[in-house]
């Protein structure tokens, strides 16, 4: 405790925290989870609805001004969910977490930190999660906060980590900007009932397997008389009875040939087909649904690519760089379409933890690179390449980049404008859809130089037996 000369601090009358306290506090919180927030990297996703932004711990947080401030103690739930895997983004270091309540003691002039409470790791999120500014300014706490008064005297929590933090000492002693502690009245506490809270959209439920496991049919199977227990999502995804459904019900009602008659069946079935490119648009966030293109599957996509794209492109002499991770459908088409054209097929390297040596990638390419395939996740060992910095790399010589995504989409966010690659492709079964489903994205500056791998059907506008128009450019046979 600081000892100085001069008066002592007024104590405030009955019990209420000083209100410039409480605003310079409150000030100091927002400027640094500004300040801490502002170190994610812009690849991240951002913390809108659904998503659980990472939770330092149980905090306590003094609301109000001119009375009594309660203090909302917001605990883990056991068994928190794991934050999904943010794109190039590392996890917030714990210390840096800790770090915070000695800056707000700091900021607010108080002779000792705030202890922080031991609690989940900055890895760990938990549904309870409430932002600063959706809390109350002033005055008392909103009773749709999901807050009630605690009966009697506060008890410890049963579980490890939800202690509150603590003031040192042990002490109940409010804190004034610029001098030492007041001594005050303890605080009144709450309990946080989460049955409470109202429905924002901005937290996610705890991970219920068995409801999951609901949702997929085929789970229901017996096997030698065990419950099916499906581990082979990496070859294949079950379907779940949503997406059941919706095959059964456009055979039901929809089933005709899409943007090919005037009918009621055909515009109905048509709207469904382009209704799902421009959910795929946005699924992987390309710039227009016309850069999305069905195909059969992520086998398809590159077959695509190396006919049309690379028999256009590649020469005698040129060279394609791939790596050691790559599926047998990310190496026959480019051994192929080499062996047809005379050009090179070169390989990137991988060290025994299974990653690809950046510096023996960047080594294999020159002027004479012409296109760069690999995976952004291993379907072997699950590696998930550095595909951002992969594709710069290979931008700077020139070479465009073909992005395998099958083994990724079902397991990260994937936003093909931040990745910048040119083509990434990836199949429908593996992420619930339909067996026979694929996509390419490309983008629409080489689409449009691309000549068309297979005739007929919708790519074409007009056919004589002189000269056929497609869709986009004037072909002549």
């Amino acid at each position: 405790m600081n000892t100085s000369d001069g008066p002592p601090p007024a104590t405030p009358a009955d019990g209420a925290v000083d209100a410039a306290a409480a605003v310079a506090m409150e000030q100091a919180i927002q400027r640094l989870a500004a300040q801490f927030f502002s170190g994610v990297p812009a690849g991240a996703p951002s913390l809108g609805p659904g998503t659980v932004p990472p939770n330092p711990g149980p905090s306590a947080l003094a609301l109000g001004a001119g009375g009594a401030s309660p203090s909302v103690t917001l605990p883990p739930v056991p068994g928190p969910l794991k934050q999904p895997p943010l794109m190039n983004a590392p996890a917030p270091k714990e210390a840096d977490l800790r770090a915070i309540p000695t800056q707000l003691s700091e900021q607010l002039g108080s002779p000792s930190p705030i202890a922080l409470a031991s609690g989940p790791t900055p890895s760990e999120s938990t549904p309870y999660f409430l932002e600063l500014a959706g809390l109350p300014q002033s005055g008392s706490v909103a009773p749709g906060l999901g807050l009630s008064p605690a009966a009697g005297a506060p008890e410890p929590s049963s579980h490890p980590q939800a202690q509150p933090p603590s003031i040192p000492n042990g002490s109940t002693e409010a804190l004034s900007p610029g001098g030492p502690p007041s001594t005050a009245p303890a605080i009144s506490t709450y309990d946080f009932r989460p049955e409470l809270v109202p429905d924002l959209g901005t937290a996610a439920r705890p991970f219920d397997p068995n409801a999951v496991k609901r949702d997929f049919p085929i789970l229901q199977e017996r096997v030698h008389g065990r419950p099916l227990i499906w581990l082979d999502n990496a070859a294949t995804t079950q379907k779940p009875q949503a997406v059941i459904d919706r095959l059964s019900y456009y055979y039901e009602h929809e089933n005709s040939n899409v943007h090919r008659a005037a009918h009621v069946l055909a515009a109905r079935s048509t709207d469904a087909y382009e209704s799902a490119r421009d959910k795929v648009k946005r699924f992987v966030n390309a710039s227009s649904p016309k850069e999305i293109i069905f195909v059969r599957g992520t086998t398809e996509g590159i077959n695509l690519v190396a006919q049309s794209w690379g028999r256009r492109n590649i020469g005698p002499g040129d060279e394609i760089v791939i790596t050691w991770l790559e599926h047998h459908a990310n190496i026959v088409p480019w051994q192929q379409l080499c062996g047809e054209k005379g050009a090179r097929l070169r390989v990137a390297p991988v060290d025994s933890r299974g990653q690809v040596i950046l510096e023996g990638y960047e080594r294999l390419l020159g002027p004479k690179t012409r296109l760069v395939s690999f995976a952004h996740v291993s379907n072997a060992l699950g590696t998930i390449l550095p595909a951002r910095e992969m594709t710069e790399i290979a931008h700077r010589y020139g070479a465009v980049v073909l992005v395998d995504g099958a083994q990724a989409v079902s397991h990260m966010p994937v936003d093909v404008q931040a990745l910048d690659c040119d083509f990434y492709t990836f199949s429908g079964h593996k992420v619930f859809a339909p067996t026979g489903i694929g996509v390419v994205f490309g983008k629409s500056k080489l689409l449009e130089t691309m000549p068309p791998w297979q005739g007929g059907g919708n790519m074409i506008a007009d056919v004589t037996f002189e000269k056929t128009m497609r869709q986009v450019l004037e072909l002549e046979w």
